[in-house]
């Protein structure tokens, strides 16, 4: 597997000395194992969210909310910029479901969801998270909002984001589980965690990327064998590809290491006195998101490159990665099943269809195919697939009242994000159907009603033949169209 990693570092491109920010230390105690620019202030883009996580959980903890207490999703929420589920106002979402949706997916909307939800609005939340930083030592850590999104004062560093992760090892073991979640599904839409090493590094059981133009590609990754636990941090890598390398090469760096020896290798000791460096974070907005570039860089970039081009650098390295080849290694399979994530506060039925939250994930998967990478960050913004149009040899008589009632139904699903399934069934006398009525109602967006059968007088709801032959029908499943995102 070392080979691997070896042979993937010679054709991946490698950062400038000095414009990056690596750390690994020993999870138990804090010593460090190899630290380079360590106390260099850093943006901390979506790595943020690991402190989000850690004020939710100890709110859960200390009884102020529950994993399965609801949350609403609000319009400061929605107008969040993506990646995120993109939910309408008012759509209820679970404290458990939204800690999924964070760390897998990274979403921003749900970030603020958890923030107000905890406490009231994005500047208590600020407040509590920068009171639980000075309470565990992040001394050069600051935070004003609980995803990441650029802000000048959103500020942390390797030594601070290290010791966050040992917080959140060492005081809430029974949400560990948060931490390395292969994936989430959500009806057909499947996202896969962007911390390339769960499932694939020997070990690999935690913790988040982060992202922005300004910060280049952070990761805080930790790994288990034998017992021993480390952490690795890298801030400021070129690429997603370059940050899961460089975690690896920290990982196994650290796990060669005699534990006994490592005072000698380091002028410090543990994670706590490294000491801080006074300067301002560094901006790689040209570097990251220049003109030079192809296109923009985005977090699953080098994912998209690997799907497409099996023989890249990336793809290598990843398929380097083989658990069942590391001595010692935390038994993991190989990316696992994700976990199913739902709206609401109950899951959906064995195999129902998911809610329409789920679609806009299905059609940005679909796009990104072929598209840019830049594509893949505007989550639910688009469409890919209409009703499919078909014949109905057999029309079934429907309640002419059930038109308004569709209409309703599709306003709600489009504010709540929710399908909403209107039929009505029933035997009502009915004139020819005119197909000026069957347009309009597919323009409101609501599921298109049955014709009445053209025989009006037939005592049969359902006849076989009616005589004479109805005009050719086109109706639209009902199921179809409210499943329809807008």
């Amino acid at each position: 597997m070392w080979v691997g990693i070896a042979c993937a570092a010679t054709s991946l491109a490698t950062t400038r000395v000095g414009a990056e920010a690596l750390l690994v230390i020993e999870a138990e105690n804090g010593r460090v194992l190899y630290a380079q620019n360590a106390g260099q202030p850093w943006y901390p883009a979506s790595v943020t969210k690991l402190m989000t996580a850690y004020v939710t959980l100890r709110a859960v903890k200390e009884g102020r909310l529950a994993l399965d207490t609801p949350l609403t999703v609000s319009p400061n929420a929605v107008a969040q910029s993506p990646v995120k589920m993109g939910f309408g106002v008012g759509t209820v979402v679970t404290v458990d479901n939204a800690l999924k949706m964070l760390m897998v997916k990274s979403a921003n909307d749900m970030a603020v969801v958890l923030a107000e939800g905890v406490a009231g609005s994005i500047e208590n939340f600020a407040d509590e998270m920068n009171a639980n930083a000075r309470r565990l030592g992040m001394i050069q850590s600051s935070f004003v909002n609980p995803n990441g999104l650029p802000a000048d004062d959103q500020i942390s560093s390797a030594r601070d984001l290290a010791i966050l992760a040992r917080a959140l090892i060492r005081e809430l073991p029974e949400y560990d589980y948060y931490w390395h979640l292969p994936g989430i599904r959500m009806g057909k839409m499947v996202r896969w965690n962007y911390n390339t090493l769960i499932g694939r590094y020997p070990g690999a059981d935690g913790m988040k990327t982060g992202f922005i133009c300004a910060s280049g590609f952070n990761l805080v990754a930790s790994a288990t064998r034998n017992g021993r636990r480390l952490v690795a941090v890298v801030l400021g890598a070129p690429s997603s590809a370059a940050r899961a390398l460089k975690a690896a090469q920290l990982l196994e760096r650290g796990f060669n290491t005699n534990p006994g020896m490592s005072w000698l290798m380091q002028p410090f000791s543990t994670v706590e006195s490294v000491q801080p460096i006074a300067a301002a974070p560094p901006n790689l907005r040209d570097e990251m998101c220049g003109g030079h570039r192809k296109r923009p860089a985005t977090e699953d970039e080098d994912d998209l490159v690997a799907n497409n081009n099996p023989e890249s650098p990336y793809a290598v390295f990843l398929a380097s990665l083989r658990p069942a080849k590391a001595k010692g290694a935390a038994p993991l399979q190989e990316m696992g099943e994700p976990v199913l994530v739902y709206t609401g506060t109950k899951p959906p039925a064995p195999g129902a269809q998911a809610s329409t939250e789920s679609k806009p994930e299905k059609k940005k998967t679909a796009v990104i195919k072929p598209a840019a990478a830049k594509d893949k960050d505007k989550d639910g913004a688009s469409a890919t697939s209409a009703a499919t149009s078909r014949a109905a040899p057999k029309p079934k008589p429907k309640a002419t009242a059930a038109k308004d009632g569709a209409k309703d139904g599709a306003k709600d699903a489009g504010k709540d994000g929710a399908s909403t399934a209107a039929a009505s069934s029933g035997d009502v006398a009915a004139p020819k159907p005119k197909p000026k009525v069957r347009k309009d109602a597919a323009k409101d967006g609501a599921a298109a009603s049955a014709a009445a059968s053209d025989d009006a007088s037939a005592p049969k709801p359902k006849p076989k033949k009616p005589a004479p032959a109805p005009p050719p029908m086109v109706v639209t499943p009902a199921a179809d169209q409210s499943s329809q995102v807008k």
